[in-house]
């Protein structure tokens, strides 16, 4: 989801009743009605089917229909509508942030490394070029710097260099620097190559403020059209 998108439900939980509501919902261990929604936090039933509607439309609630009494057939009654918790994951950090990202990544070649018994450096590099052509491959025709916008990195262009003046892996990168710059090279490179850039390279740049990573045109290429 762009940031739009969450902003928007998530700033949905700022009207105090739609905040009750939602969290009298997502604490049941069942989908609830209407009625005991209404109920839990002192509200009468329209005012609540209200809120509870808000919340759907902005992506926290999610609706079903059933007859709570287990009856079906003639004379069953209508299904009631039940909420509960939506299974979109919201998250918002300014600036961007991608831990789940470089968990992921983490996640897949610490797996293959002792799937496989290869070296976890080796394992860990694939994992991330893998990762970044999937995501580059995912996002075609969009062009590099609107992917890598996408994911958080704010790129600007200088002369012939894209740098990166974010970093969505921030707090990782200052505690395991050489771990984690590495796996955002191979990441960035795999999102290039998997958009077809072949005619550019990720190259560590380490700059006060700014991503470790920059993306310059691969070697042969310099000086070209």
């Amino acid at each position: 989801m762009d940031i739009e998108t969450q902003a928007a439900g998530i700033g949905a939980l700022a009207e105090p009743i739609r905040r009750a509501l939602y969290e009298y919902v997502v604490a049941q261990g069942e989908p609830v009605g209407r009625e005991q929604a209404a109920a839990a936090v002192d509200l009468p039933g329209h005012k609540a089917i209200f809120h509870l509607d808000r919340l759907v439309e902005e992506g926290l609630l999610e609706v079903e229909f059933r007859r709570l009494s287990g009856k079906s057939g003639p004379g069953a009654g209508r299904p009631s509508k039940l909420y509960r918790r939506s299974e979109r994951e919201w998250s918002v950090s300014l600036p961007a942030r991608r831990y789940d990202l470089v968990g992921r990544i983490l996640a897949a070649g610490v797996d293959r490394a002792r799937r496989e018994q290869v070296e976890l450096d080796d394992a860990l590099d694939d994992a991330a070029t893998a990762e970044g052509v999937s995501v580059g491959d995912d996002a075609r025709p969009s062009s590099l710097p609107d992917v890598l916008t996408h994911l958080g990195y704010e790129p600007r262009s200088e002369d012939e260099v894209l740098v990166l003046a974010n970093c969505p892996f921030d707090a990782l990168a200052q505690d395991h620097t050489d771990l984690v710059c590495g796996l955002n090279r191979s990441f960035v490179q795999g999102v290039a190559d998997g958009l077809g850039r072949k005619d550019v390279e990720a190259c560590l740049a380490p700059q006060q403020g700014h991503c470790c990573v920059k993306i310059r045109p691969r070697r042969a290429d310099r000086g070209g059209a």
